[in-house]
């Protein structure tokens, strides 16, 4: 019998994806993490044309994990807490729907899960929770120099004024589940 536990995916989508890859790199459990687009209407979509806001595709995350050791709810509870799920289509200065707040669920189960933390989520936020939660769809991969953008980039300056503070609160919020 193989000891090695098998993995699940969170498709997950909040503002620009570098912030979320960081912080999901950082949790103890996240295996691999890959950033992507998914929810529109173009084949093969180029970072150029998702950022036109046309193709209906949001800049999102593949959080491959393991269930051993951070849970689907564990990895909802950290994305409601690194970006705003009340401001529609936007995450501060980045606006439009490649920006929006969605998750993609992989089976039934995420998707009650999802419910779930968003009705909990709903007495944390001061305004209605606008995230969308749709199923899986077709997973676009990123061009390859997005992936990992924060570590190769900390002092370019959207990662050092957007995304290092959520990796900042997320360590000081979620010490526990770091690697």
């Amino acid at each position: 019998m193989s000891e090695q536990s098998a993995t699940e995916i969170a498709i997950l989508g909040g503002g620009c994806f570098w912030c979320l890859e960081a912080v999901y790199l950082e949790a103890r459990g996240v295996t691999r993490v890959e950033s992507g687009y998914m929810g529109g209407h173009v084949a093969d979509p180029s970072y150029e044309q998702v950022c036109s806001g046309t193709t209906g595709h949001a800049e999102v995350v593949r959080v491959e994990f393991d269930p051993a050791v951070i849970s689907y709810r564990d990895i909802l509870e950290v994305f409601f807490t690194i970006h705003d799920p009340t401001t529609l289509d936007r995450q501060g200065n980045d606006v439009g729907p490649q920006y929006r707040s969605v998750i993609f669920t992989t089976s039934p189960e995420q998707e009650e899960t999802a419910r779930k933390v968003i009705a909990e989520m709903a007495s944390v936020w001061d305004a209605p929770i606008v995230t969308q939660l749709l199923p899986q769809e077709t997973w676009y991969k990123a061009e390859d120099y997005h992936q990992n953008y924060f570590a190769q980039h900390p002092l370019q300056g959207y990662c050092a004024f957007v995304v290092a503070p959520k990796v900042a609160k997320f360590r000081k919020t979620f010490s526990e589940r770091l690697k």
